[in-house]
């Protein structure tokens, strides 16, 4: 990865396209946002694939973080809170709840801020009638 230092901020560029990176959200995505971004993302995209491996046919969900920072300490992030809606037909609690661990032991995001930020996950699940 190749990164380039413009005037309010980071540019780099990859095959979906270029990303600017930037303490001030007027000129790029704050890294913050994108380190956030890049846990959730991890996360449900592993847990989608399990959950398509199992046939479970999910109609939409949503995934809600709430991020707590420190400000004492160059606002570090401390904690980031998922918080996993999903609706569909035939959904088994026991089920999702394991398939959201699952989807953790193997989010390498997850894996590699683990012992620094804490990551707490929490599942609602809406049945859609028949």
């Amino acid at each position: 990865m190749d990164f380039y230092l413009k005037d309010q901020g980071v540019r780099t560029s990859f095959e979906y396209g270029q990303l600017n990176i930037s303490g001030n959200e007027d000129y790029g995505f704050r890294p913050y946002q994108l380190m956030v971004s890049s846990i959730a993302g991890c996360s449900a995209s592993v847990f989608r694939k399990i959950m398509e491996k199992q046939r479970m046919e999910m109609e939409d969900w949503k995934i809600t973080a709430d991020v707590e920072r420190n400000p004492e300490e160059a606002n570090r992030i401390e904690k980031i809170q998922l918080r996993y809606v999903v609706k569909g037909k035939g959904l088994d609690k026991e089920k999702l709840e394991k398939n959201l661990q699952t989807a953790r032991k193997n989010c390498s995001m997850i894996r590699s801020v683990e012992n620094s930020i804490v990551i707490e996950e929490s599942l609602e699940y809406i049945e859609l009638s028949v």
